[in-house]
């Protein structure tokens, strides 16, 4: 255990204010990687697409080593077909590179988002070219699709590609929404079973306190993102460990182009581990859970990122890599030559 946390707990008034939650916010902001050593994580909704490289290489020093990328809104809406092929190619494509280029495994799930589900026109199109992205190596789920205004044309789209997810024998990545999120979340899971999926091949994001019984009850994994100001904070995630346990949850960090926290799941593991969180409920929450549900599309094998890999960040992707300006690749630092 950290030194500090030792102090703490034998003399919480050494620490500024003598407030229990002022330490645990200090200890968390400056040492909170001391509590997570050697632990392992596995973010199963992180939009990297929006990250920098500063930011794989952060997640690699604190224990993550796989990833999972869904399709979403960039914030603007596409105009043509030709850019969600794109979009959807470079999450198949150069995004993986880039991950493997930290020694981070990045895997994505594929599908029409709910808020451009409503252009109808364009969203014709994008069916027509989902099962060309879908059996792609890499993938292992339909996602993240649902609900956002809950309209008739996301319901439509919805049910779509859930019988895509049926067909090809793939998990579902449910995006709850943000207005009435329990109608919107109970909705899902009704429309879910009703197309005869198994509520374990249906994950539920972005849950909060008001539909994780609902879920969990139903058989469905509960997933919950870990989000600045909205969707979900840590303190309130290990509350909801404590009341529920860890069986069939999981947290993510999302980290999309808005406010977003890329460390989100070391930073909560570290706080459930101050919190008195045991070991075990961490690392289904913040690891295996998102392996057993995801590797339903036999796409996971844990021997690709559990065991150690050799970084040359001097490979290319079509000619390119993320090196610049003559910059120098990582190198091994286990190789007995020194260059």
């Amino acid at each position: 255990m950290c030194q500090k946390h030792n102090e703490f707990t034998q003399n919480p008034s050494h620490f500024e204010g003598s407030q229990e939650e002022q330490a645990t916010a200090n200890l968390v902001e400056l040492d909170y990687k001391e509590y997570i050593k050697d632990m392992k994580f596995f973010d199963p909704h992180i939009h990297m697409t929006s990250r920098t490289t500063d930011d794989y290489q952060a997640l690699a020093d604190a224990g993550v080593v796989a990833i999972i990328e869904p399709a979403f809104w960039l914030g603007q809406p596409r105009t043509g077909l030709s850019t969600f092929k794109d979009y959807f190619s470079s999450l198949v494509g150069w995004e993986r590179f880039r991950s493997s280029q930290f020694g981070i495994k990045h895997y994505c799930t594929i599908g029409l988002n709910s808020r451009e589900a409503n252009n109808e026109a364009l969203a014709e199109q994008v069916m027509d070219i989902l099962p060309l992205y879908l059996y792609k190596e890499g993938v292992v789920g339909v996602g993240e699709i649902g609900f956002d205004d809950q309209t008739p044309a996301e319901e439509k789209y919805y049910r779509l590609q859930l019988e895509l997810a049926k067909e090809a024998g793939l998990p579902v990545q449910v995006h709850t929404p943000h207005r009435d999120k329990k109608k919107g979340t109970e909705r899902s899971m009704a429309i879910a079973l009703e197309h005869g999926i198994a509520p374990e091949m249906v994950i539920i994001d972005h849950n909060n306190e008001e539909t994780v019984k609902s879920v969990l009850d139903q058989g469905f994994y509960a997933a919950f993102t870990i989000y600045p100001f909205t969707k979900m904070g840590n303190e309130r995630m290990v509350e909801i460990v404590k009341q529920y346990g860890s069986e069939r949850i999981m947290v993510n960090s999302a980290a999309d182009w808005g406010i977003s926290d890329p460390l989100a799941i070391p930073k909560t593991a570290a706080l459930m581990k101050i919190k008195g969180i045991a070991d075990e409920d961490i690392r289904l929450v913040t690891y295996q859970n998102a392996i057993t549900a995801f590797a339903q599309s036999g796409q996971i094998l844990v021997e690709d990122f559990e065991n150690p890999v050799i970084i040359d960040q001097s490979l290319k992707y079509n000619g390119n890599t993320i090196l610049r300006g003559g910059q120098q690749p990582r190198v091994n630092k286990d190789s007995i030559f020194i260059r």
